[in-house]
């Protein structure tokens, strides 16, 4: 694993917080931006869900699913989060700032997995990685192993405090919006 790609798995959640005050700070707020938010996170919410669903961590290559389409489909829900959050806070420099911090932190940390991947799965990732983009998916399907959806597995990768962060996004973003109305 590369000194950055180490750098960027470690520090994304820890650098993440003060990002997400300053994030928070520059937000303007309205009841409509919150409101075109929700379907495009819950779009966000619906494809990691599924990712979560089928993703067996460190026990076996996942490749059906989403996966079938691309190997990275919870970064690619947490990106649509991401553009969410932007719509939500209606602040073009807090768009920037998310959108520069998920691009850069991001790339290093699905390349530090595919190290990983294929260390641990061989020729069968190198093989799954050749037919499968990294990020933004094809229409098409591609090959995958057998496998099917697991509320069970969902619960396990403990994919439900995404719904929870996007929820709670949502209620600090109207509760400063409330907080910056006139009094009268």
């Amino acid at each position: 694993m590369s000194g950055a790609g180490a750098f960027f798995a470690r520090w994304r959640v820890r650098l993440g917080y003060p990002l997400a005050i300053l994030v928070l700070w520059l937000a303007r707020p309205t009841p409509k931006s919150i409101l075109w938010a929700i379907p495009v996170g819950l779009l966000g919410l619906l494809i990691r869900a599924a990712a979560a669903g089928y993703l067996h961590k460190q026990e076996v290559l996942t490749t059906s699913g989403p996966y079938a389409y691309t190997r990275n489909p919870l970064y690619f829900g947490s990106a649509i989060l991401a553009v969410a959050a932007a719509v939500a806070t209606r602040s073009w420099i807090a768009a920037a700032i998310l959108c520069a911090y998920f691009a850069l932190f991001y790339s290093f940390v699905m390349r530090r997995e595919e190290q990983e991947l294929r260390a641990h799965h061989g020729a069968a990732f190198d093989d799954y990685a050749r037919s499968v983009p990294l990020f933004f998916p094809r229409f098409l399907r591609g090959p995958s192993s057998s496998g099917s959806f697991s509320f069970a597995q969902y619960k396990k990768n403990r994919e439900y405090r995404a719904a929870i962060g996007f929820l709670l996004l949502l209620v600090v973003l109207l509760i400063l919006w409330k907080a910056r109305q006139p009094m009268g």
